[in-house]
């Protein structure tokens, strides 16, 4: 059974910090891309930023430069989402992707079910 679960999401204050997790089940995350997304409300579903299985980063949203770091721990079979100084803007359902291989080419093979972000005071 093949499966992301996310977690750590809730409710922040602006300027907070949240990680978010994303643990694989029946598969290794070691020969995958693992890229993040979110989708805010009423909004389209849009790229966070993705890292390679030799842990390349790309940022596919500016706003989230400097404030969000994407990092792997191959051996707990997780990768994570760290997101600093956060914004109201940055309220959203977030979701993990894998993609099979080093590069993140947006062929996205699994999902997370998503976990709720909100920033607000």
């Amino acid at each position: 059974q093949v499966q992301l679960v996310e977690s750590g999401g809730g409710l922040v204050q602006p300027g907070g910090s949240v990680r978010l997790s994303c643990a694989a089940s029946g598969f290794t995350l070691d020969y995958y891309a693992i890229a993040w997304f979110r989708q805010a409300p009423g909004k389209e579903r849009e790229g966070v930023l993705c890292i390679s299985s030799s842990e390349g980063v790309t940022y596919y949203t500016d706003s989230v430069k400097g404030r969000f770091t994407v990092s792997r721990d191959n051996a707990k079979n997780t990768a994570y989402l760290q997101m600093n100084n956060l914004k109201p803007e940055d309220t959203a359902v977030y979701y993990c992707a894998t993609e099979y291989g080093n590069n993140c080419y947006g062929e996205y093979d699994y999902w997370g079910q998503g976990t709720q972000v909100t920033v607000s005071s």
